[in-house]
């Protein structure tokens, strides 16, 4: 008896590292000390000695269920963007800078060329956010998991000078709402979404093309989540003060984007400023799911929203396309109980 037969392959193991060196390589910065296949990842932090009162800021998220759709449809590439948008974004609308990340990969059995590719998109996740994958983990969990199965998550370190965290605390009424458009469904909420294409959860029906999508159903939820570091950056860089910030996450409109108030202050989205992606009334249609839940689960076609002065908006809204990202103003803040109305 030994460890292979027991059903952790160690050889495994080494070429999955052998195969994702490249990828990793890719997201080095000048701060990374050391090579890949220490005990741990080492950073230097010379080059926060410039801020006053340098604040670290961390963030922790998996994918949910959407790595089902990843192993139903036998594509791994993209996922890996997905575990470190969930991360980085959340150090983003904090006003923080990514700095390095780390994931964790379980399995029920290490297929090296699989292994790699999961870490290829976690890799390009991390090119998106200027953040260096510094390690991580392959655990092979024989027995406790199905061998064609993982589950993957990551862990993000960022960093902002404490002046330039954005709290919400200097918000005021007639303060405008800008959303950065998202890239579909995201990460969250798949669980709803399995439920509702139950019939289609398998590689046929992922592969069946939908009109009203310009896809297949599967090309269009695996889309992996837009990464708004590079846009936030911008819009810091144009001296422009984003006075709150909100990612659009688990729990949709109504649970998150209170968290960017301050008390005595709710915000209004206008549903109609900007277009909901086909995809969202795809599924609100055939799980005849309420607009009330759906704005409670989903991003609805908005990511990211920031808070700024109505005289930076303009300012805002070119820099935010400068890095790429498509913005619109979809509504403003006024005082009232905290909360969210969507209108």
């Amino acid at each position: 008896m030994d460890y292979k037969k027991a059903g952790v392959d160690i050889e495994a193991g080494y070429r999955s590292v052998e195969l994702m060196k490249k990828y990793v390589m890719e997201t080095m910065r000048p701060e990374v000390l050391g090579g890949i296949g220490g005990f741990s990842g080492a950073f230097s932090l010379k080059a926060i000695k410039e801020m006053e009162e340098p604040v670290l800021l961390s963030g922790t998220d998996g994918c949910g269920t959407k790595v089902k759709l990843a192993i139903l449809m036998d594509k791994h590439d993209t996922i890996g963007i997905d575990a470190v948008a969930m991360c980085v974004n959340d150090i983003a609308c904090a006003g923080g800078e990514p700095l390095f990340f780390l994931d964790y990969i379980a399995c029920g059995k290490n297929y090296p060329e699989k292994i790699a590719e999961i870490v290829k998109g976690v890799a390009q996740g991390c090119l998106q956010s200027e953040a260096a994958l510094i390690g991580g983990e392959t655990a092979e969990h024989p027995g406790l998991m199905p061998e064609e199965d993982y589950d993957l998550a990551g862990f993000a370190v960022g960093v902002c000078d404490k002046k330039d965290m954005i709290t919400g605390k200097d918000l005021k009424a007639g303060d405008v709402l800008i959303g950065m458009a998202s890239s579909g469904v995201h990460s969250n909420g798949f669980s709803l979404v399995r439920k509702v294409f139950e019939k289609e959860m398998t590689k046929e029906g992922l592969n069946t093309r939908y009109e009203e999508l310009g896809t297949t159903l599967g090309e269009a939820l695996l889309t992996p989540t837009r990464i708004y570091v590079k846009a936030l950056k911008s819009v810091k860089a144009s001296k422009i003060k984003v006075k709150a910030c909100c990612h659009i996450t688990g729990g949709g409109f109504y649970e998150n984007v209170p968290r960017m108030l301050r008390e005595g202050i709710c915000a209004v989205i206008e549903k109609d400023s900007y277009p909901v992606p086909a995809l969202f009334g795809l599924l609100a249609d055939k799980g005849h799911i309420r607009e009330e839940m759906m704005y409670n689960t989903y991003n609805m076609g908005i990511g990211m929203i920031v808070a700024v002065d109505p005289s930076e908006v303009e300012r805002t809204m070119e820099a935010i396309k400068k890095a790429g990202e498509t913005p619109y103003v979809i509504g403003s803040v006024k005082e009232g109980e905290k909360g969210v109305s969507i209108c």
